[in-house]
């Protein structure tokens, strides 16, 4: 994990753009301090429950980088009455216009960035769209704050290779640095231009006109992430620690006591060249066996098989061993957890119990 940021941390700062990394996939304090420039942030959420879990432990400076819905703006203002800076995110005109009533009432610009759709992947205003544009930014101003513009490549974990994920990176970087100008144009302000996946992050090679860059998964990495060329398998900072409990030898089988409950039913490589199942198996150090991977799993029943197809065999696992198992997706896999047992690279023993949160 420590090696994973670093080398986010030294990608970055050549070029002068700041880090705001996205804490949703630690929700984790003692996580969130190595990850940030400061104790008090920057940083990025996924919820309004990790804001005021983070905000509680000192982060100041957040970024909420979901779409708001109105009846979240008290919790928003309760946390900017609180010394938060907080921002949110919008995308139509009837959001920018419930945040500027809202902050009219409590005499709180509320500050809010436009999401920017770089690559159709999800929400946001296209880039071209000059009107929507500058028709949210002044509904926006008449109370609340504009920001500045947001954008997220959630293409990018479908690129392939170097090239496809630089082209991913500079499509993000355009169409965020265009909407800022559209809006500049207008006369309205736009101080922050924030692009971010973990993909691009590592692959931009211009960041001309980008004041911050987002990324989350970077910190542990997942087979995910390894699938797309983002890390190796031995990058990946997180895994289940599981316990051998029974055999089928006949089929060909290991039994684990980690099913979907412990590692989430997520199975974003199975659309990849490889498919990792529900995790590739390594031993208690965290070093992977040949092409074993869990193949299938029920509600607390992990299956150990190796990969169709390969000549690998089967490792000499008794009952009462333990494995780890790296998963597909580390966002899905944390969540099923309350805390993380810290190690040190391949030495097992624990050094530490960091407590995680979940829930909304």
């Amino acid at each position: 994990m420590d090696r994973n940021i670093a080398r986010l941390r030294e990608r970055l700062a050549p070029v002068g753009v700041s880090l705001r990394p996205h804490l949703k996939t630690a929700k984790s304090i003692e996580v969130a301090h190595r990850a940030m420039t400061t104790p008090q942030g920057p940083a990025t959420v996924s919820t309004l429950k990790e804001a005021e879990f983070f905000a509680a432990a000192g982060v100041r400076d957040i970024i909420y980088a979901v779409g708001i819905a109105p009846w979240k703006l008290a919790k928003v203002i309760a946390l900017r009455k609180q010394g938060i800076d907080l921002a949110i995110v919008l995308d139509t005109v009837e959001q920018a216009q419930a945040v500027a009533a809202a902050s009219r009432e409590a005499g709180d610009a509320i500050p809010a960035l436009i999401e920017i759709d770089c690559d159709g992947h999800r929400s946001g205003v296209l880039p071209t769209d000059r009107d929507r544009l500058v028709a949210i930014g002044q509904a926006l101003t008449q109370g609340g704050e504009l920001r500045g513009v947001l954008t997220h490549a959630g293409g990018s974990y479908a690129a392939r290779g170097e090239e496809a994920l630089r082209r991913c990176a500079e499509e993000e970087r355009r169409a965020v640095v265009d909407a800022a100008t559209i809006l500049r144009d207008a006369g309205l302000p736009c101080p922050v231009v924030s692009m971010g996946s973990s993909p691009t992050a590592h692959h931009a090679h211009d960041l001309t006109g980008v004041t911050e860059v987002r990324a989350g998964v970077f910190m542990f990495f997942d087979l995910v992430m390894a699938g797309v060329g983002i890390c190796r398998v031995e990058d990946i900072a997180l895994s289940v620690l599981a316990t051998v409990i029974g055999h089928q030898h006949d089929k060909g089988w290991i039994l684990i006591d980690a099913g979907w409950m412990a590692m989430s039913q997520d199975r974003g490589t199975s659309k990849q060249a490889v498919n990792q199942g529900y995790g590739v198996v390594c031993d208690s150090s965290g070093v992977a066996y040949d092409d074993l991977i869990l193949s299938d799993a029920n509600q607390e029943h992990g299956i150990i098989m190796v990969r169709p197809g390969s000549s690998a065999s089967l490792p000499d696992l008794k009952i009462g061993d333990r494995v780890r198992v790296l998963p597909n997706h580390a966002c899905a896999t944390g969540a099923q957890h309350r805390r993380y047992h810290v190690v040190h690279g391949t030495d097992d023993r624990v050094v530490a119990q960091w407590q995680r949160f979940g829930g909304w």
